[in-house]
């Protein structure tokens, strides 16, 4: 396990309009804003033909094949995902969402595209002073979470607040 820690920045709200690209959209306001480390938060439509990641065909295999599957029809959404920039530094999104209908549920990431039906609301939360960024990974081929490590005279100790004693229970 690495660890970093960074602090709370700016707060964005926004509003996805009727078929736009989920990811794509978040990736636009990171890069027009110059956010480079973010916890983002989507509630909104899945448009019928939206595209999720829904995981390996075989998790042990020396190639990773990724199994893809297509919303039959418009689903209600709600996804997590964070924004870090690549080796590059262009911020790149990882979300996952699940998406429902009555009784089905198709969760996955939505890298492979998930259009908006009607309107979309998303959050997104800034992290700063953060060192962590996506590398690629040689084994996988995917570009994951890197923490680099840091001497500990470059750590930035976090500003705690003291705790106020708690009354006892009676």
């Amino acid at each position: 396990m690495k660890v970093t820690s960074a602090r709370m920045g700016r707060a964005f709200v926004v509003k996805l309009e009727d078929g736009e690209i989920l990811h794509e959209c978040i990736e636009a306001v990171a890069r027009e804003n110059d956010i480079r480390h973010a916890a983002c938060f989507f509630l909104g439509g899945a448009d019928t033909g939206s595209r999720l990641i829904v995981g390996p065909a075989d998790a042990r295999a020396a190639t990773i094949k990724p199994m893809q599957t297509t919303l039959p029809n418009v689903f209600e959404s709600a996804a997590v995902g964070t924004i870090f920039p690549d080796e590059s530094g262009r911020p790149v999104v990882h979300m996952h969402a699940a998406c429902g209908r009555e009784e089905e549920t198709r969760t996955g990431c939505v890298r492979a595209g998930v259009k908006v039906w009607l309107t979309g609301e998303v959050v997104i939360l800034e992290l700063l002073d953060c060192s962590a960024l996506r590398r690629r990974d040689p084994k996988t081929g995917f570009n994951l979470l890197d923490i680099p490590a840091h001497p500990r005279s470059q750590r930035k100790p976090m500003a705690r607040k003291p705790r106020k004693p708690r009354p006892p229970k009676t």
